[in-house]
């Protein structure tokens, strides 16, 4: 019997296996109504917590072009969360009798993964809150490699919000992965996180630093670009060589809405007044002349209606290529489809392989995941206890295996012993793995019954 293979992350699929289920969904795309054959008998079902429309549809789209059936919880109202059961139980049941294969979308930050553990059949991400859109980078990833036949050495530019968008996180992560130059440009107030920059350069080994671009009217001057750029000598730091790099050729620009369902309460929603609005007359020149203007949709006014008719605008073919790209994937995870991909090891930022790789610290004591729209938080989920990767040891720095947010844990305990020590103190050093209880600050660790006496 072949393993359970789940999509939670685009890390979940080698490279090679990338570009695999990419000439498979050119297959698919040759001809959609030819392949019902495929996956007859199969059952899909679309879990989604949250609003969706092409997502949705697409995956489902695909599922009976493959021949199979669909069915759907559209709304979280519609399904039994609204009485206090939890996600755990839900795929359970949905899962085996009632279905082959789970599509979730979900509010909180790794609940995805926390449906791959419960569910017996493979569970896909639909997108769990900001934190990744798998299959929405898949359709962007497959879109770009159609228009310019390759990944590597792609100019890419990525706006608008780049704090929030679910799809810029996921899609950085990828066109590193695969060697293209990204370009941050952001809406003021909406950079994209440090802790973002961070990880494509210590997972990616890429250089960032800040880049002289050019200016999109409404997003700021070019000077606040970040530019990052594959197999070049690696930084000690962030930002270390400011020297305003050049950006003379840009081949796709990435643009994505204002994520107002997700601004924090001390953030004004009022801003999408100020939001940028892109049309062709902005995109003159030498350096626009071969580019793709990309969008994960829905857009509100972040693109005008004057650009639909450009050649340069590829947001609703990119929104066309999600069926055959899901049906492809569909196909390989059900068991349906071979791929003609090399062997080849996942890259080394791999959340499916890093357990295996990376010591994992799970406790019901102590540490909290410091991300409040994690899935360690959500109200009905409380069976999930707290997991951290352990990403350094000295001084200690821990990722939540649910949603990748990092923390840097003040104390250590002993917990046997119960006495506390400061994480960079010798003495917590030399407390084995098994034993360590690791703390944010002393309050935490007094109310576990830690201390120093």
């Amino acid at each position: 019997m072949v393993a359970k293979r789940d999509f939670v992350s685009v890390d979940d699929l080698s490279g090679s296996e990338i570009l695999a289920l990419f000439r498979a969904a050119d297959r698919f795309e040759a001809d959609l109504r030819a392949h019902s054959g495929q996956c007859p008998g199969t059952i899909l079902a679309t879990l989604f917590f949250e609003p969706s429309t092409r997502t949705r549809l697409s995956f489902e789209s695909a599922m009976l072009r493959l021949g199979g059936g669909v069915i759907s919880a559209s709304e979280a109202g519609s399904t039994s969360a609204t009485k206090g059961e939890s996600l755990a139980d839900t795929v359970r049941v949905v899962g085996g009798r009632y279905s082959d294969i789970i599509v979730l979308r979900h509010p909180f930050e790794g609940a995805a993964r926390v449906a791959a553990r419960y569910a017996s059949v493979p569970v896909v991400n639909a997108g769990d809150g900001a934190h990744e859109h798998p299959t929405q980078t898949l359709c962007d990833l497959y879109t770009l490699w159609r228009q310019k036949g390759k990944l590597d050495g792609l100019e890419v530019l990525l706006a608008g919000d780049l704090k929030y968008s679910r799809t810029i996180h996921s899609l950085a992560y990828a066109l590193a992965r695969f060697g293209s130059n990204l370009v941050f440009q952001p809406f003021p107030g909406l950079e994209i996180p440090e802790s973002v920059l961070v990880r494509l350069e210590r997972d990616f080994s890429v250089d960032v630093r800040r880049a002289r671009a050019f200016e999109i009217k409404g997003l700021g001057a070019g000077k606040d670009a970040v530019y990052v750029t594959p197999n070049k000598p690696h930084q000690n730091t962030l930002f270390t060589q400011i020297d305003d790099e050049e950006i003379d050729r840009i081949d796709a620009i990435y643009m994505t809405r204002l994520q107002r369902e997700r601004l924090e309460g001390n953030e004004d929603p009022t801003r999408t007044d100020r939001y940028p609005s892109l049309d062709p007359a902005q995109f003159q020149g030498k350096r626009f002349k071969d580019m793709g203007l990309m969008h994960p949709l829905p857009r509100v006014d972040e693109i005008s209606y004057e650009f639909d008719d450009d050649p340069r605008a590829l947001y609703f073919r990119q929104a066309a290529l999600g069926v055959p790209i899901r049906m492809a994937l569909l196909a390989f995870l059900l068991g349906r489809l071979e791929l003609d991909a090399e062997p080849e090891a996942p890259h080394p930022a791999g959340r499916s392989r890093e357990p295996r790789e990376r010591a994992v610290y799970r406790s019901a004591v102590g540490l909290r995941c410091k991300n409040p729209r994690c899935v360690t938080h959500a109200p009905h989920e409380r069976y999930v206890v707290p997991e951290f990767l352990e990403i350094r040891e000295a001084p200690p720095l821990l990722r939540c295996v649910f949603c990748d947010w990092e923390v840097e844990p003040a104390l250590i305990g002993h917990a046997q012993s119960r006495r506390l020590h400061r994480s960079n103190a010798a003495e917590a050093q030399r407390i084995g793995a098994a034993r360590r209880v690791y703390f944010e600050d002393e309050a935490q660790a007094t109310a576990a019954g830690f201390g120093n006496a």
